[in-house]
């Protein structure tokens, strides 16, 4: 027969061609001129689909008989499946050249199964309906679909949420709801998003009514998120936050479920009017906080594992969800630690002893040195008042020295405590660091964790025999002018013992300022007021020397006074014990 859509594009109508052929010739010659016409537009006209046999295949090209001069060639990749190519079979195919340079007819199995395709999809399928097909590769901006035909399904249509990764779609069997059909351009897209969101919307209503608190539902993992996971419940999404994954401590979601895992949790909330579900997965099995105080007594010795190093201390897991804090002052019973991984480090396996557990707060308070004998219990009775040691200077204050007894054991000297007679601004003034030395224990303060310690009880207080009995009262002595102040200046007698010269001791006349009579480094000789052991202070006077020397000149003239330290201070009366120290002005 005459292929009448190929005479119809010759612009012949099939009416005219019958009546010109009938009026010219019989029906033998109407035959042989169907079977001429038949062979010219074929082999004239590539593009024609033409019914062949496979004939044979030879290497890569398969052979089939036509009916034309010459045999078509065919590439056996245009196959689908090898097992196609079989001898005797029926297949169509396009006609694609009639002059190839080794004279075969060129074929195309393909792009006649391509042209067949569009015509079943343009003649049986609308915009709308339901197709399904193979997801053949990723291109730009979505998925190449196999209806039949290639179409085009874009990435935002692939899902209703961001779908990651749509390469995970490739070889995978989809249904889709048809877009859009262009014939002209021949451009099909598709839309699985479609479906899922009008199945989502049916199930959902369903959910809804359905779905409760405390029951146990089937979900999808759709979504990692840092803070949770969003699960498909078949048409509505829960979510499961990071917090009812596990009892445990974990950092991210991915390290409990993975994409596409299908997991069965627990409904702890629904808001039905924003659709909104909460879902559990820790809440399949019982808090372990529940009987925490039987599993844990307080001053029981556990096992765990350092978890997590803070500032303030570290985190140990005793089991899955149970978890207790040492705090960095729990760590050592003698080290000043600046930060816990001087003690521990992350991952360490390690003994402790709870201390506290508040069941409700979900807190449980550990100890790390409670695992060793406390040094400080032991420490009254291996250092008791009085006591002498020796100490390594570790570090100067304003107030004192702060030195090592022994490992985990210091103690504070007090600037107080470092001389019987002379006073210390700053005890660098008389210690460096590092130095050893030995002193006295004044006393242990276990509950405190502190030694006082004291270098100047190393020798007996001055003040009670030695300076009473070497400055006596009226004695005239030498002295070096060592400081200067607006009340008057102190004279030092000896080392580290100094008296007090007071500006109205200084002349017989009024003065404005010590500085008009003496000045530092300058020696002198001072009579002894008085010695007052208690105030631990010495009065001195220049004026009256003066005086003893003016008397003592007029008693040589008269001989009748022999001894210049028991002259009498005639200007102001003879010396009695009644005599009061000037004090200097608070804060001197």
């Amino acid at each position: 027969m005459v292929d009448r859509n190929l005479i119809n594009q010759l612009g012949l109508s099939d009416d005219l061609i019958d009546e010109q052929i009938n009026q010219m010739f019989g029906d033998t010659e109407h035959e042989h001129l169907e079977n001429v016409l038949q062979t010219k537009v074929d082999s004239k006209l590539p593009g024609t689909i033409l019914k062949g046999i496979i004939a044979q295949q030879i290497g890569n090209d398969v052979i089939v008989e036509v009916g034309l001069k010459s045999e078509g060639v065919v590439d056996a990749g245009e196959f689908g499946d090898p097992s196609e190519i079989v001898p005797g079979r029926e297949i169509e195919v396009l006609l694609e050249d009639t002059d190839s340079e080794s004279g075969l007819v060129v074929l195309s199995k393909r792009k006649a199964d391509t042209i067949r395709g569009w015509e079943t999809i343009i003649n049986t399928k609308n915009e709308g309906d339901v197709v399904v097909g193979k997801v053949i590769r990723r291109i730009k901006g979505g998925l190449l679909v196999d209806i039949g035909v290639p179409v085009f399904l874009p990435a935002s249509q692939v899902d209703i949420r961001k779908p990651g990764d749509i390469s995970r779609f490739i070889g995978k069997d989809v249904e889709c709801k048809i877009l859009k059909i262009d014939v002209e351009s021949r451009n099909i897209v598709v839309s699985r998003r479609k479906l899922v969101e009008e199945e989502r919307k049916s199930s959902k209503e369903k959910i809804l009514n359905d779905i409760e608190i405390g029951q146990l539902r089937k979900g999808v993992v759709k979504n990692i998120a840092d803070f949770g996971v969003f699960v498909d419940l078949g048409g509505l999404d829960g979510l499961l936050h990071i917090s009812d994954l596990s009892w445990g401590r974990i950092s991210h979601p991915s390290e409990v479920v993975h994409l596409d895992q299908e997991i069965d949790c627990i409904v702890i909330g629904v808001d039905k009017e924003n659709e909104k579900i909460s879902l559990g997965l820790k809440q399949k099995t019982s808090c372990p906080w529940d009987d925490v105080e039987n599993r844990y007594p307080v001053g029981s010795r556990v096992q765990g594992k350092v978890v997590n190093v803070m500032n303030y201390g570290v985190f140990v897991r005793l089991e899955d969800g149970i978890e207790g804090l040492v705090h960095i002052s729990e760590m050592s019973w003698t080290k000043r630690l600046a930060h816990p991984s001087e003690m521990v480090n992350l991952g360490d396996d390690i003994e402790v002893v709870v201390l506290s557990v508040n069941k409700e707060k979900q807190e449980i308070s550990l100890g790390l040195k409670q695992t060793e004998t406390n040094p400080w219990s032991v420490a009254a009775q291996k250092y008791p008042a009085g006591t002498i040691v020796n100490a390594v200077v570790r570090s100067l204050t304003n107030f004192g020295a702060f030195v090592e007894i022994e490992p985990g054991i210091d103690g504070m000297i007090h600037v107080s405590d470092l001389s019987w007679t002379r006073k210390y601004g700053h005890p660098r003034e008389v210690l460096d660091k590092d130095q050893e030395l030995k002193c006295v224990v004044l006393e242990v303060n276990e509950e405190k964790r502190r030694v006082s310690l004291g270098v100047k009880q190393m020798t007996e207080d001055p003040w009670i025999h030695a300076i009473p009995a070497t400055y006596i009262p009226g004695h005239i002595i030498k002295g070096k002018i060592a400081k200067l102040t607006n009340f008057g200046a102190f004279v030092e007698l000896e080392d580290e013992l100094e008296g007090l010269l007071h500006i109205s001791e200084l002349a017989d006349h009024k003065i404005e300022k010590p500085q008009d009579v003496v000045e530092p480094g300058q020696e002198v000789e001072v009579k002894i007021l008085k010695v007052d052991t208690e105030a631990r202070k010495i009065g001195l006077s220049l004026r009256r020397v003066q005086w003893a020397a003016e008397d003592q000149a007029k008693a040589a003239d008269g001989d009748t006074i022999k001894d210049i330290g028991d002259a009498p201070d005639e200007r102001s009366g003879p010396y009695t014990d009644t005599f009061q120290i000037p004090m200097p002005p608070s804060g001197e």
